[in-house]
């Protein structure tokens, strides 16, 4: 499904693969990439990972979407929501050779009641864009701690 205007392009270029840099030309991201040992490279200290930036940038934009939705319901969202998110890789069942990603996202938001903290996911999951984006492609989980 495409988007129907673009409000906003995010602009970045990676050289290197995973033991490159990546950055953007606004100067607000410029990093050394690593590769995880568990992947076979060094690890370490010292630079990031598409992982890592992936659940960074999904846990990110899925507290937007939960404002938005929060906004739109006349909800009161606490201001201490968190979320850890979990990016997970690995090879990928019956597709020799490919590998695929998983994500697992505990949601804390202290202070509201647990039912209604898992509609509020649940809505949210519905207009987050990376929840769209990924929707029928990976296993995401959506817990409320």
């Amino acid at each position: 499904m495409a988007i129907d205007k673009a409000l906003y392009t995010a602009h970045a270029t990676s050289t290197g693969g995973r033991t490159g840099n990546t950055e953007a030309p606004d100067g607000m991201l410029k990093m050394p990439l690593v590769t995880p040992k568990e992947l076979g490279g060094p690890g370490g200290t010292g630079g990031t990972n598409p992982e890592q930036l992936f659940a960074a940038g999904y846990s990110a934009c899925f507290i937007g979407a939960m404002k938005a939705v929060a906004a739109r319901q006349k909800i009161t969202l606490p201001g201490e929501v968190s979320i850890k998110a979990d990016v997970a890789i690995g090879p990928m069942t019956g597709k020799e050779g490919a590998f695929g990603v998983a994500v697992a996202m505990a949601i804390s938001v202290p202070g509201m009641d647990k039912v209604a903290a898992e509609k509020l996911v649940a809505d949210a999951h519905e207009v987050c864009p990376y929840s769209n984006a990924t929707r029928g492609n990976i296993d995401v989980v959506l817990s409320v701690v």
